[in-house]
C-alpha cells in the first residue's frame, strides 16, 4: 500500500473539499471552515491512514459530514444560510447582452442546485462538478451505487423542470 504524505496527498485536495463544502452549506465562510475543520481531523487520524484504501474518499466522507452537521447546526438555531455570488465569467461571449443571459442563467442553475435535497447535491456535486465515478461517489456518501444514480437522475430531472418552468414563465 502506498504511503500518504499530508502535503503530498491531502493538501492538494483542499479545493475539492471547499466545493464540496460549499455545496452543502451554501455560504463561502461556513464551507472554509468545513474544509479547516476536515484537515484538522484527517491530520488526527494520521495513525490509521496505512488501513485506507483511498484517502481521498476518507477527506471527502468526513468533510460531507462536517458539513451536514453544521447546516443542522445552523437549522437548528434558525440561522439564515446566505447565498454570496462569485463574479462572472466574461469569458464566452463578447456581446453584453449574450453575457448577461447567460450569466442569469448560470445564477439561476446554481439556485436552481440549492434547493434541492442534500444527498442529491451532494452526489450531482460529486459526479458532474468533481467527476467522480459513481463507485467512488458510492463509497464517499455511504449508499449504494444504484442510490447515487437515482439521486442524480432525481437532482438532474429536477433542474431540467425547474429551468424549463423558470425560462418558460410568463411567454
Amino acid at each position: 500500500m502506498k504511503k500518504i504524505s499530508f502535503r503530498n496527498d491531502v493538501l492538494p485536495l483542499k479545493n475539492e473539499l471547499y466545493r464540496l463544502a460549499l455545496r452543502i452549506t451554501l455560504n463561502h465562510a461556513e464551507a472554509e471552515d468545513v474544509v479547516q475543520e476536515t484537515m484538522i481531523k484527517v491530520w488526527n487520524r494520521r495513525d490509521r491512514w496505512d488501513e485506507l484504501e483511498s484517502i481521498e474518499a476518507f477527506c471527502l466522507t468526513i468533510c460531507r459530514n462536517i458539513a451536514i452537521d453544521k447546516t443542522k447546526k445552523a437549522e437548528n438555531q434558525n440561522q439564515s444560510l446566505m447565498d454570496e455570488h462569485d463574479a462572472p465569467d466574461h469569458s464566452y461571449s463578447s456581446n453584453p447582452e449574450e453575457q448577461a443571459m447567460q450569466q442569469d442563467r448560470i445564477s439561476l442553475i446554481r439556485r436552481l442546485i440549492d434547493t434541492l435535497p442534500e444527498k442529491q447535491r451532494s452526489c450531482m456535486q460529486l459526479r458532474d462538478f468533481e467527476g467522480k465515478s459513481y463507485k467512488e461517489i458510492a463509497k464517499i456518501l455511504d449508499v449504494s451505487e444504484e442510490q447515487v444514480k437515482i439521486n442524480i437522475f432525481r437532482a438532474r430531472q429536477t433542474i431540467k423542470q425547474k429551468f424549463i418552468d423558470t425560462e418558460n414563465y410568463g411567454l
